[in-house]
């Protein structure tokens, strides 16, 4: 098996996993923080792929609401992603996109530690609110 089959195929049985907790939720919203550690010498290109991804995924994919990549101040290859995707089906249809996948394996190496939270919404009314002050402040 060649190392780009093994990469692949790592990155399918990753995402199956995913797919079958998010399918555990209620139905409706997937909220999810991405916890994030990259390898230092890796910082740059990572950021570069991760903000190219996140770009395309908001821009390219309706049930996309949110892809919202940051790090932290103090430790920058810490890296948090908001994730909110208006539901299962939208989340499933995100990992098999061409732009997600290219992120996956040519970030593989890059990455030190990956931990998924999924989050419950505590105010889902005031979520859409904050949406609809970005939008009027832009």
């Amino acid at each position: 098996m060649t190392t780009k089959a093994l990469k692949i195929l790592i990155i399918s049985l990753l995402c199956l996993v995913t797919l079958e907790k998010s399918s555990a939720q209620q139905p409706g919203m997937i909220i999810r923080i991405s916890e994030i550690e990259i390898f230092p010498n890796h910082l740059e290109a990572y950021n570069k792929i991760l903000k190219e991804e996140s770009e395309a995924s908001v821009k390219l994919e309706p049930g996309v609401i949110a892809i919202f990549p940051m790090s932290e101040k103090e430790n920058p290859n810490q890296i948090r992603i908001l994730e909110i995707y208006e539901n299962s089906e939208s989340y499933q249809s995100h990992l098999k996109t061409p732009h997600f996948l290219k992120y996956k394996i040519s970030t593989l190496k890059m990455v030190k530690s990956l931990k998924l939270i999924d989050m419950d919404a505590l105010d889902s009314k005031t979520m859409t609110q904050i949406f609809k002050k970005l939008k009027e402040n832009n």
